[in-house]
């Protein structure tokens, strides 16, 4: 398998193809802005990457990349009706994952691109069902 290739902004890998509508409406629902945030990522969809595993991300990275995490449209995202995205963890604890929804991904992205919350914080804070679909409002 070729090597990811270096994003300027945050990568989403899409590694299923079953459903090419579905993508679309996902990589729209992604770049909608939520108030005045938005997630800024780059969509990498190339058929060499069609059922990649989170084992094999770590190398399969250019080396010149300096992704912290990556997002992952896999099975799961394409097909579940809340399209919960799968969240890497490159860093702290590779391989450490968690799944965001599309509203929800804007916060993602920017905090954990300038460093401002750590991906623990993000992962300790999902649902049951494994899904970070926001903090609680206090």
């Amino acid at each position: 398998m070729k090597k990811i290739p270096a994003t300027e902004n945050s990568l989403a890998l899409r590694t299923d193809f079953s459903d090419e509508s579905a993508w679309r409406l996902l990589c729209a629902a992604i770049q909608e802005p939520v108030g005045d945030f938005r997630a800024y990522v780059d969509f990498v969809s190339d058929r060499e990457f069609d059922g990649l595993t989170v084992d094999q991300l770590p190398s399969l990275i250019s080396e010149d990349s300096h992704h912290s995490f990556v997002f992952i449209i896999d099975s799961i995202a394409i097909s579940r009706p809340d399209h919960p995205i799968l969240v890497v963890d490159l860093y702290d604890e590779p391989g450490r994952t968690f799944r965001v929804i599309p509203s929800e991904m804007w916060g993602v992205e920017n905090n954990l691109s300038i460093a401002n919350m750590g991906f623990d914080e993000f992962a300790d804070a999902v649902g049951e069902d494994g899904v970070f679909r926001g903090f609680p409002q206090t």
